[in-house]
């Protein structure tokens, strides 16, 4: 199973990658960032509210939405700031570059994350293998981006 899950998150890194190239095309045809990310976004929603009553999935009620802390919302800014900077560094920095120092950086903060416990996630000391892991991602960076 585990194979699974390793393959299932590849493809979704790829997807990512690929996701920031369309969306970067849609910013250039539509002329600013906020406008490509909108439209972006919206067909995501569309899809997924098809895919809601296609699993016959249930809408929450208010008061489960209400009784949220309120730090779950914020998963939507941190998805939208993300999505325009992406959209904006795509073409000035190229896919791998881009694409190294997000990972280090999305790598840097579980780190930090499952360190300390936050957010919900299990402790998990921050290791040596762990740092020599983030520090070796540093270094990709620079042999991507300089090389």
């Amino acid at each position: 199973m585990i194979a699974l899950y390793f393959a299932v998150s590849l493809l979704a890194g790829a997807l990512v990658t690929a996701q920031t190239g369309l969306n970067a095309r849609l910013k250039e045809a539509l002329g600013h960032p906020l406008p490509a990310v909108i439209v972006s976004s919206l067909i995501g929603v569309v899809l997924l509210a098809a895919a809601m009553m296609v699993a016959r999935t249930s809408v929450p009620s208010p008061s489960s939405a209400i009784a949220a802390p309120w730090s779950a919302w914020l998963g939507g800014v941190l998805g939208a700031a993300y999505a325009v900077a992406v959209v904006m560094l795509a073409r000035p920095l190229g896919a791998a570059t881009l694409t190294a120092l997000v990972v280090t950086g999305q790598l840097v903060c579980s780190v930090v994350l499952d360190h300390f416990g936050l957010l919900g996630f299990e402790l998990h000391a921050a290791s040596v293998g762990r740092l020599i892991g983030c520090a070796l991602l540093v270094v990709g960076i620079v042999l991507i981006w300089r090389f």
